[in-house]
């Protein structure tokens, strides 16, 4: 089966993605489809697998993810940039609504962070700090800045869920093979958190929150969306920064502006402005049935685009 790519990323955290609103795939195949497509041993590699599907009730269109192991993610901030970006040049929109597995988000075409690097805002709602909406098995109030018993950590995380899972706890300074240790022991689906979760660990200072995370089903990455986003968050929740309050979140892919919002019926927000950036466009071939990949070629690349984004990252 032949499919057309964009190959994107979202502060750096890149995907192939692709518009499969027409494509009736199992989500085996789309597995199988991520585990090839996402291959950093391969001729395309990323972070995951982008699709966007159609829309359901009053969303314009969907988005789904699926991390390089082949597991689906309840959502990727980063990635949602992108998806909506394709999103709104399929449907001529530059504002809408998106579907997600488990929730849905609000997109916005919104003025670019930097010359010529595409911009958009998406904007979550649906952050649960429940233990049971987190994965937890243990804990009745949420977690914020406190031990989690059976963690094998003694720092204080807060647990929230961006929909997917994460564990956030700030720290003068990163350790990483401590968060590499940590986020090993949560991807073995232990049964404090047989969901798995994402772990990061984040510094905060007068030039915003740096944040360094363990994604679930991916391992270290340089970029994560939702844990920018639940680091922002955590940080409101902990006093670090003011709700309403702009912050640059940097990480060692790239950076965001975010923004919390409390709500009066106690409903937190947090929204994300960040690049959509495409750099190429390929095609792959692949045999669902035997699992393989036949052939992937890049056939455009977004010079422009890329220029514009490194002279960004230049300038951090």
């Amino acid at each position: 089966m032949q499919f057309d790519f964009i190959h994107c990323h979202g502060s750096g955290n890149d995907f192939p993605l692709i518009d499969a609103r027409a494509l009736m795939l199992t989500d085996g195949e789309w597995a199988t489809v991520a585990r090839l497509l996402a291959d950093r041993g391969g001729p395309v590699g990323g972070d995951g697998l982008l699709l966007l599907v159609p829309g359901r009730g009053e969303t314009a269109f969907g988005q789904r993810m699926f991390n390089p192991d082949g597991s689906e993610a309840e959502t990727c901030l980063n990635g949602l940039r992108c998806v909506a970006r394709a999103g709104f040049e399929a449907t001529g929109l530059d504002r809408a609504r998106v579907g997600l597995p488990k929730s849905d988000a609000l997109a916005a075409r919104v003025a670019d962070i930097a010359p010529g690097v595409v911009s958009i805002e998406t904007r979550i709602t649906s952050i649960d700090d429940t233990p049971t909406g987190v994965g937890l098995t243990v804990g009745d109030a949420p977690f914020v800045e406190a031990t989690i018993p059976g963690l094998p950590s003694n720092r204080r995380f807060t647990a929230l869920a961006m929909p997917n899972p994460h564990l956030v706890t700030f720290v003068d300074a990163i350790d990483e093979r401590e968060l590499i240790e940590l986020g090993d022991w949560c991807e073995a689906a232990p049964p404090l958190i047989p969901g798995r979760a994402n772990v990061s660990f984040v510094t905060a200072g007068p030039a915003g929150l740096f944040v360094r995370t363990y994604e679930r089903g991916v391992g270290l990455t340089d970029s994560c969306g939702s844990a920018m986003a639940a680091s922002t968050v955590a940080a409101a929740r902990t006093g670090r920064i003011g709700w309403g309050e702009a912050v640059v979140v940097r990480n060692r892919g790239g950076m965001v502006r975010a923004r919390t919002e409390r709500a009066a019926d106690g409903y937190d927000a947090v929204a994300i402005a960040g690049n959509a950036t495409f750099t190429a466009g390929g095609v792959a071939e692949i045999d669902l049935a035997a699992g393989r990949l036949i052939s992937a070629r890049i056939t455009a690349t977004r010079d422009a685009e890329i220029a514009a984004w490194d002279a960004l990252i230049a300038g951090l």
